[in-house]
């Protein structure tokens, strides 16, 4: 089975090893890899090379209490070549696995898939319609339907809220989308992710228009006001 993988490697907390997939059906005003958003601007790979990759670093992986991750772009927008790596890095290599998606894609998601994905990193970017809409250009309910989908299955999450000034750091979409994680059941932590202007060369590379350019990242009081509003709903937000 081949599709286009844009890199792997590993990082991230308790050492994981991430495989970047192109193509992205959302158009995030923030977003930090627009360089993903095409299909077709990533390399085409196998799953057999993604997982021999992997292989090499297993017991690195495994002795440091890490696992896999396969992240994007959109990984479900590629939900077979997604769901083999998941299989694969599960019941071959024996790692844990994560799922790294806005959800919009979930319903492309099959049972199988996800029963070989011991964790979802859920990224619920506003609780209102209409500033979802503004973020991503697409609507909400897709991923809220994906959020309750987990739940019933009791997949664990973590929630990924990302807070900008002027956009999502409204105090009530912050509680809106709080309310919503806590009421699922299966959301073990909420990271509250400040805004941060790192994927500015990329934009200006691809030759687009910066469309936050001038929006300032969040005070550590700003994102301390945030982080509370999810403790306040019981969550554990860091």
């Amino acid at each position: 089975m081949h599709s286009w993988d844009l890199s792997t490697g590993v990082d991230g907390p308790g050492t994981r090893f991430v495989t970047f997939l192109s193509g992205c059906p959302l158009r995030c005003l923030y977003c930090h890899n627009p360089d993903t958003w095409r299909i077709r601007d990533g390399v085409r790979t196998s799953a057999d090379d993604v997982i021999a990759e992997a292989g090499k670093y297993t017991r690195f992986i495994a002795a440091a209490g890490g696992g896999a991750t396969v992240s994007g772009g959109e990984p479900l927008l590629q939900p077979v070549f997604t769901g083999e790596l998941l299989h694969r890095m599960k019941h071959e290599l024996g790692l844990h696995t994560a799922l790294d998606t806005s959800g919009f894609l979930g319903a492309r998601a099959s049972d199988a898939l996800l029963r070989d994905t011991d964790l979802v990193l859920l990224d619920i970017k506003s609780s209102n319609p209409d500033t979802y809409l503004k973020v991503t250009g697409r609507p909400v309910a897709p991923t809220l339907d994906f959020a309750r989908r987990l739940a019933g299955l009791g997949t664990e999450v973590h929630v990924r809220f990302v807070l900008v000034p002027g956009l999502t750091d409204d105090p009530a979409n912050v509680a809106g989308v709080a309310s919503f994680a806590a009421g699922l059941g299966n959301v073990s932590r909420v990271d509250v992710l400040p805004f941060h202007k790192l994927g500015e060369a990329k934009w200006a590379a691809l030759g687009r228009d910066v469309p936050l350019r001038d929006t300032p990242v969040p005070t550590a009081t700003e994102v301390a006001a945030a982080k509370a509003l999810f403790v306040a709903e019981g969550l554990t937000a860091v």
